[in-house]
């Protein structure tokens, strides 16, 4: 008697293949299953973790288009992507459902839907991926800072800073610190408006998660928002180069500390933009930074003084 035959066979593990190559120790029989190699003389392990863990592909009939079993783990819902969804009047093969299944179907989903949070906290934690996934949706943000974000409220919560705040403004704070943290020359001026609360609580939630998490976060420099900034006004690509020129150079002799990033691009555009006879305003570069014509006439003149 085997111990096969003692603990029974379970998954596939001792499922024998056909004899392969001999063995390079002793020239024995090696045989293979889905676990390992082995030779069954000398007992030597040739190669092992044969099964293979990478995405399950499979072809639908009649296509060639190769398609997963299942979506990818993301950080972007607060079950990982695990959820299960229940349809409502179609089975698998699109055909359409009695009414006797349909109403049976409406109470699953109705069980479904008050068994998925385990907790209040998880509960928590899906309203704020919801709002994070809709700010970065509204903002057009890429799917890694989407999840950069996600990942930034999952530590804030499990580090205890949601009691006591709006899980909105938390929210808008994760997407404006995985910007920063990114180097993208968004304001949080313009990441609050997106969100449900008002901008002092977004920046309040932002200081805490600043402080209490150490985001590494670079200091924004002007030129971060020349692209930006010249996208939306129309400039060509050689006002463009020029004024990030400037503000390079702006950045080089220390001026730019202290000052408006979003204005201080908007006078370097402006100054470009006279060097090569295009029509740019004051008052429409401003209006594109959202700061005053003098704000932008102020770092016009800081400019200059640092070109000549």
């Amino acid at each position: 008697m085997t111990t096969n035959d003692i603990y029974g066979r379970g998954f596939d593990e001792d499922v024998q293949c056909g004899p392969t190559d001999p063995c390079p120790e002793c020239g024995g029989t090696v045989r293979t299953n889905a676990a390992e190699t082995v030779c069954d003389d000398c007992g030597l392990i040739i190669d092992d973790q044969a099964i293979d863990h990478g995405p399950e592909w499979h072809i639908d009939d009649g296509g060639d288009t190769a398609k997963r079993t299942g979506a990818t783990l993301t950080p972007a819902r607060h079950d990982r992507g695990l959820s299960t969804e229940i349809g409502t009047n179609q089975d698998a093969n699109g055909n359409t459902l009695d009414g006797k299944k349909r109403r049976r179907l409406s109470r699953i989903r109705r069980e479904h839907s008050r068994s998925r949070w385990r907790s209040k906290q998880e509960r928590n934690l899906g309203h704020g991926l919801t709002e994070i996934r809709r700010i970065a949706s509204a903002l057009g943000l890429s799917d890694s800072v989407r999840d950069q974000a996600c990942q930034l409220f999952r530590t804030a919560q499990d580090q205890q800073l949601l009691p006591g705040r709006s899980i909105e403004a938390m929210a808008a704070a994760s997407v404006y610190g995985a910007c920063r943290c990114n180097g993208q020359s968004w304001l949080i001026a313009d990441v609050a408006p997106m969100a449900k609360v008002t901008q002092d609580r977004v920046e309040n939630a932002y200081r805490v998660l600043n402080e209490e998490l150490g985001l590494p976060t670079p200091p924004v420099q002007p030129t971060q928002f020349v692209p930006r900034l010249a996208s939306e006004l129309g400039c060509t690509d050689a006002v463009r180069r020029r004024a990030e020129q400037l503000a390079a150079q702006a950045v080089d002799a220390g001026v730019t500390t202290g000052v408006h990033p979003a204005g201080f691009a908007a006078g370097c555009l402006y100054i470009a933009a006279c060097a090569h006879e295009a029509p740019l305003t004051q008052a429409d570069a401003a209006a594109a930074a959202e700061v005053t014509v003098d704000t932008v006439r102020n770092h016009r003149d800081r400019l200059l003084s640092v070109v000549e």
